[in-house]
């Protein structure tokens, strides 16, 4: 029997019945997944591992490269070896899977089907910049790439949550730039994506049980006006997003056991009841982009939660009717 968990404005939610598990194991806290449409992988991070991971599932199969320090979030690139950018703890690196091919440093996992390999820093992860931070808390969270490449992602104080949270731009041409008007006073920053037509971009600070749309230029880069997109009853709050091909904004409601359909004009459109109470992040993948992954945390649960949950932490896969868009990737020339 599954337990449902709506959050109390939203309409009946539908339950997406069946197995829903895409890969063994379970993360400590998975977020961020991206789907690499020109290799047919998913990946995603264990913020807490920490851990990169990769599904693939024409061979089902997934892997782990273990990580030096704590990693808020990732980006596709448009380098032909299929490198990611990487936000780890207070800095953005490139991560190189080729580095690591054929299981250099492969160690058991515990799981059947899992393999782990320990990523070799001197060759595997080249750093591009290390951002100065007020303090060892603080770390890169929640990051996105806007439809020209630039890669977006905010910082937050790993520890307190409290209002010291910054918000970046990064490219090769401008390098860093800071954009403290767009969110200030931020404590989680989540939830980033862009309409299909780039013209905008949403964004929340989890905290504030909302997200926001801002008008944004793609040819620029630039963040205009704020405006109110979707609220949501506490506990729940929102965490990562994706967007689908009609425009659709897909939310994961932590706490509220849930993904959640918004329309462009903000309006619940469907509602997706869970297994899980805290889903963390969502996107579309697959060969037609018709799977929607969900990846989940099972931190800081007693044995009794997790038994009454047996899928906290694990990676999720829905068909929802819809359909996503190729992952922007950050241009790197």
């Amino acid at each position: 029997m599954r337990h449902m968990w709506p959050d109390p404005e939203l309409p009946v939610p539908a339950d997406p019945g069946g197995d829903l598990r895409a890969a063994a194991g379970r993360d400590v806290l998975g977020e961020c997944p991206l789907w690499d449409e020109a290799r047919g992988v998913l990946w995603w991070v264990d913020i807490r591992a920490p851990a990169l991971c990769r599904l693939e599932p024409a061979r089902q199969r997934t892997e782990r490269w273990s990580l030096p320090e704590l990693v808020g979030s990732i980006a596709l690139t448009n380098h032909l070896d299929g490198r990611l950018l990487v936000a780890l703890g207070h800095r953005l690196a490139l991560f190189n899977p080729e580095a690591t091919a054929q299981g250099a440093g492969a160690q058991a996992h515990g799981v059947s089907d899992f393999t782990t390999s320990v990523v070799p820093a001197q060759t595997a992860l080249q750093t591009l910049l290390t951002l100065p931070l007020a303090s060892a808390d603080h770390r890169f969270n929640d990051g996105r790439c806007d439809p020209a490449g630039r890669f977006w992602v905010g910082t937050m104080n790993n520890i307190t949550r409290g209002a010291e949270g910054r918000m970046f731009r990064y490219d090769t041409a401008e390098g860093l730039v800071e954009f403290a008007q767009l969110a200030p006073g931020l404590r989680i920053p989540n939830s980033l994506a862009f309409s299909p037509d780039g013209r905008t971009m949403y964004f929340a600070d989890s905290l504030d049980h909302a997200i926001r749309a801002f008008d944004y230029d793609p040819a620029t880069g630039q963040p205009g006006a704020a405006r109110a997109f979707a609220h949501m009853a506490q506990p729940a709050f929102p965490d990562g997003s994706c967007i689908d091909a009609e425009g659709g904004l897909w939310n994961t409601r932590f706490h509220g056991g849930c993904v959640v359909r918004h329309r462009p004009d903000g309006q619940v459109d469907r509602v997706i009841t869970l297994p899980v109470r805290r889903p963390t992040c969502c996107a579309f993948g697959g060969p037609d982009l018709s799977t929607l992954y969900v990846t989940t945390t099972s931190q800081h649960m007693s044995d009794a939660e997790r038994a009454a949950e047996p899928l906290a932490g694990a990676l999720l896969a829905l068909k929802v009717g819809c359909t996503g868009l190729p992952e922007p990737r950050f241009a790197l020339h």
